[in-house]
């Protein structure tokens, strides 16, 4: 039986934008930065390198966001549905492999980024100047999305069904909800709300929970793709 929908929903969007801005590997990278900005440069440098860093993260998402689109509605159709289905069963084993974080954190196979890989972002975040700072939030979104990005991929098949202007703007908007927590806890911060020693317990106190939300998430959004991928969804 085919159900007929006009997929994805603002609501579909909104929900996995908000578990996917749950981001360890982007929040970690701005906590490490303020506290080495705190220690080193007045609180007027870190708002504004924060800032920066935030906006070339949602630059270089939205960006390769919009490269993805371009590339799936340049394939064939018959190839675009196999991709679908592939991609849909990678981001169902990406699902499993976060909920077993949430039991065994790092243990075998993990989505985590590789040891090397967050060996050169914070050697990075030692180098605080403006090229500097938009290098380094280009380098984590671009390192960051083939290791979390399972949802935004996730949705940017879903969009790329019937991708129009309306698809665009939800496109926009995830990625504002994507970076949203990045500017929550820089002005927290700024106006002394919450100190850097805080933000770092409650990161390492929820990192498990964060991979149990996105890994049901990614599990959800997988099944999506498949069903849409063999016509048991589809779009008006």
């Amino acid at each position: 039986m085919t159900v007929e929908s006009y997929l994805p929903t603002l609501g579909t969007v909104i929900t996995t934008a908000l578990i996917d801005s749950i981001n360890p590997c982007a929040i970690g990278v701005l906590i490490l930065l303020i506290s080495v900005m705190i220690t080193f440069r007045t609180k007027g440098d870190m708002l504004k390198y924060g800032l920066i860093y935030i906006a070339a993260v949602y630059i270089t998402y939205i960006s390769a966001g919009l490269g993805i689109l371009y590339f799936l509605s340049v394939i064939p159709l018959t190839i675009s549905e196999y991709i679908s289905i592939i991609v849909g069963s990678l981001i169902v084993v990406a699902g499993l492999i976060e909920i077993k974080d949430f039991f065994w954190y790092g243990q075998g196979i993990t989505l985590s980024i590789p040891a090397e890989r967050a060996k050169q972002i914070h050697e990075m975040t030692k180098k605080i100047t403006l090229p500097g700072i938009i290098l380094l939030g280009a380098f984590v979104a671009g390192v960051e999305l083939p290791c979390t990005g399972g949802p935004y991929l996730a949705i940017l098949l879903v969009l790329s069904q019937n991708f129009n202007i309306v698809a665009f703007f939800m496109l926009v908007f995830y990625n504002i909800i994507f970076v949203m927590p990045l500017v929550v806890i820089l002005f927290m911060v700024y106006f002394g709300y919450t100190k850097v020693q805080n933000l770092k317990r409650w990161k390492q106190a929820n990192r498990t929970y964060m991979r149990l939300g996105t890994g049901i998430l990614l599990i959800f959004l997988g099944w999506l793709l498949i069903l849409i991928a063999n016509g048991t969804i589809t779009f008006n």
